[in-house]
């Protein structure tokens, strides 16, 4: 049987419903458009008339009467001065206007694509924060994660900023090894590259991680308001540590969380080791610290890697001697050991006597030292003693005697520090990109954030002593002679340094050498005496 063709109106009335819905979504549009102003002004005289409902609503009965005796008055004057009734018009046309403008609307909730985020995170934290014996457990695959993420924020790439866990009670957060996974995962699906702050509550069984935002780097070498005894190794987050300091940073004068390190004779922490990687900014450290003990004492510079990276130094007041070489080192060293037995012979006869030390003994000596396990090389070639031998004394009995040893060295270098240098530098600081494991072989523990893989110049951590561990910026003290430097830093640098002296001196001071048995009964008893 042939078929039989369509009516025409039923081939060609799809089309035509097509092309008429499409005219009228049109019409629509341009119509919306055309009326925006009209739709607009309606609908803010419609939240002015609910406005005004609530207002009159919520005004006691006892007032009313006066208040619509106001409203009146307020119209009669409006109607009887000239083109009032045209200005109250146009004024209320306006307010309308703006009432019904068109806002951005607020957001009250992740969208879709932090959903995704936060469902991502909850899945991943399963298998840790569940067990099969748990009757009610709060991670469940394909659960709801609303129920154990009481907080978040995001920044503005999407990435998870700040995260409060509530985890079950049962999961062993007393345990490091624990804490570490979540951290660890937390970290991978969160986002790398960013330094996360991780805060357990072991007692609410709560973990709140935050983002932490990076230290600033702007800030120079400059005289720092500190007390006698005090040295700013760097800067750190605003609440790490209750005290700050007044510092200038570019045009303007604000105060800044330094980590501040107190040397002297009650000091806990006497000597300072820096530990970092090369172009990690240790020697800006060292750099920074002699410019601030050169205001109230004296300094001895022994650089090991020769560089000349503190010829600045040299013939400047205050500064004893900057050795580059073996022999140079060895001999200032000895004589830094000997004057410290000469500062505690002297202690002791002024103690023994009732009487104040003398002004020379109580002026801060300085050694300060970079990378001195180069010169230990050299001098086990040729068969000396190692430079860590002569700074027993000084390590020793330094908090006594007022002296103070400052150490850098890299971290394939460590492993040569002696027992001596180790059991007395109990101030440490490290610097540059170095991992978990690198900063616990240093400080004792492991940093309570997650080091990032690239950091500038300067940034590390801090522990003084038995304290917690700081996050630390080192404040930019280049060498002005390197022609790298900003005229802006290398100008701040040279402003810190102290004059010349008029001649330099062409020989080392002779130590004052008193009887041995004399000497080594007074270091006994003040090393008795701490």
């Amino acid at each position: 049987m042939a078929r039989r063709p369509l009516p025409r109106i039923l081939s060609s009335g799809s089309a035509s419903i097509t092309r008429s819905r499409e005219f009228a979504r049109t019409a629509a549009d341009s119509a919306t458009d055309v009326l925006h102003p009209l739709i607009m002004i309606t609908r803010g005289l419609r939240l002015l008339a609910g406005a005004g409902r609530q207002k009159w609503a919520a005004t006691p009965k006892d007032r009313r009467g006066p208040t619509l005796f106001l409203v009146a008055a307020c119209v009669l004057v409006v109607a009887l001065i000239p083109y009032g009734p045209l200005l109250a018009l146009v004024t209320v046309m306006g307010a309308a206007a703006w009432k019904g403008r068109e806002r951005t609307p607020v957001k009250t909730g992740p969208d879709e694509a932090e959903t995704g985020r936060l469902q991502a995170l909850y899945e991943a934290l399963v298998p840790y924060f569940s067990t099969a014996d748990d009757p009610s457990p709060l991670f469940t695959h394909g659960g709801d994660w609303d129920k154990v993420f009481s907080g978040y924020e995001f920044d503005g790439n999407g990435r998870v900023s700040s995260l409060r866990v509530t985890y079950p009670a049962y999961f062993t957060d007393s345990e490091a090894t624990s804490r570490a996974r979540i951290e660890q995962l937390l970290h991978a699906k969160s986002g790398r590259g960013r330094e996360y702050l991780f805060s357990w509550d072991e007692e609410g069984n709560q973990l709140l991680m935050n983002v932490l935002d990076a230290l600033p780097t702007t800030l120079t070498a400059q005289r720092f308001v500190t007390a006698p005894g005090e040295t700013v190794l760097g800067f750190t987050d605003d609440d790490a540590v209750q005290r700050t300091v007044p510092v200038s940073d570019g045009d303007e004068t604000r105060d800044a969380p330094g980590v501040v390190w107190r040397t002297g004779a009650r000091s806990t922490e006497p000597h300072l080791l820096i530990a970092g990687q090369p172009g990690s900014g240790t020697t800006t450290l060292l750099r920074s610290i002699a410019l601030q003990a050169l205001q109230q004492g004296d300094i001895l510079i022994v650089e090991g890697s020769g560089t000349g990276e503190y010829a600045c130094f040299t013939g400047r007041e205050g500064v004893l001697a900057v050795e580059c070489g073996l022999a140079g080192a060895l001999s200032t060293l000895e004589w830094a050991a000997s004057e410290t037995e000469r500062r505690l012979i002297e202690a002791n006869r002024a103690r023994q006597s009732g009487q104040a030390a003398p002004e020379d003994i109580r002026r801060p000596l300085w050694i300060l030292l970079d990378r001195p396990s180069v010169l230990g090389h050299l001098a086990a070639a040729d068969g000396g003693p190692d430079p860590q031998e002569l700074l027993q004394v000084p390590l020793r009995h330094g908090r006594a005697a007022n002296v103070t040893v400052v150490m850098t060295e890299q971290f394939d270098s460590l492993d040569g520090l002696s027992d001596t240098v180790r059991s007395h530098t109990r101030a440490r600081v490290v610097l540059g990109q170095c991992s978990p494991g690198q900063i616990e072989s240093v400080l004792g523990l492991e940093p309570h954030t997650t080091p990032t893989p690239d950091v500038p110049p300067g940034r590390g951590y801090a522990r003084l002593g038995t304290g917690r561990v700081l996050r630390i910026q080192v404040p930019a003290t280049p060498d002005p002679y390197d022609d790298a430097t900003s005229e802006a830093q290398r100008q701040a640098v040279l402003d810190l340094l102290p004059e010349r002296r008029t001649a330099v001196e062409a020989s080392r001071p002779e130590p004052v050498m008193a009887d041995s048995v004399t000497a080594s009964v007074a270091v006994e008893g003040l090393a008795l005496s701490d």
